[in-house]
């Protein structure tokens, strides 16, 4: 009893699980001490029997017998990380943008660590998942907070600029913040934010194949033609048709 467990079928027997919970966990990527990445975990689970034959549970042998294991592909890295934060709102193995940076990259849109390392007075576009929304009392100043794999950057918007992105600004979980860099004398950052894009909708390029790959140069085009020369996934999808590709990202904290 107090051996690890061998299998998923194992767990599900000795813990007395029922069939939801061994759903979520396997959903949550949490059976990799049985050497079972997600999909193959969600492909036991589901073959898994929600209750064991009384003979089986004597006998203490498995069910489902010997059966050889699928073949399954291997969940790409970026579909592992969207998975994570569907399912537990955060990820260890990797960042969002970490994956969409090339495309980002293409469209002059620096990183935090690039925009906070950035000249006072100089104009920036940075990109990033929303962490925090804030707008205290009844001020003339709103507060975004956005992240991306290198660090977090602080954008400041006064209230005509809110006004004038206020769809962007509070429908957004992947924004682009476009604007002006202002250090303070404490060594603060800031980025005066004028301009809002809602990108959320690039969230559907982690679970995609192949949407992924590095963004073509118009002499790609005759050898590997594509539809538009727009780098906005918006462009391919004005709308996501799936709540998986627009709801990867757990919600920000906001004011109302």
């Amino acid at each position: 009893r107090t051996a690890p467990f061998a299998s998923i079928e194992d767990l599900a027997r000795r813990a007395n699980l029922p069939q939801r919970a061994m759903n979520l966990l396997a959903d949550a990527d949490a059976f990799r001490s049985v050497a079972k990445e997600r999909r193959e975990a969600l492909w036991d689970v589901r073959r898994t029997p929600p209750k064991q034959l009384a003979l089986f549970a004597a006998a203490e042998v498995p069910e489902l017998g010997t059966e050889p294991d699928a073949n399954l592909p291997a969940m790409p890295l970026s579909e592992q990380v969207a998975a994570d934060y569907q399912t537990t709102r955060l990820s260890l193995k990797a960042h969002p943008m970490q994956f969409l940076r090339a495309r980002f990259a293409a469209e002059g849109v620096l990183s935090s660590a690039q925009a906070n390392a950035t000249k006072d007075e100089r104009r920036a576009k940075v990109a990033g998942v929303v962490l925090v929304r804030q707008r205290p009392g009844k001020g003339n100043a709103i507060f975004v907070t956005i992240e991306d794999e290198t660090g977090i950057t602080n954008g400041l918007m006064w209230a005509r600029d809110f006004e004038a992105n206020r769809r962007a600004v509070m429908a957004s979980r992947l924004m682009v913040l476009e604007g002006v860099i202002q250090c303070s004398e404490e060594g603060v950052t800031h980025l005066m934010t004028s301009r809002v894009q809602d990108r959320t909708e690039m969230l559907r390029l982690l679970s995609e194949d192949h949407a992924l790959e590095p963004p073509l140069a118009r002499v790609d085009e005759v050898i590997r033609p594509v539809l538009t020369r727009s780098p906005d996934v918006r462009a391919h999808h004005p709308r996501a048709t799936h709540p998986r590709d627009v709801r990867v990202l757990p919600k920000s904290r906001d004011f109302h």
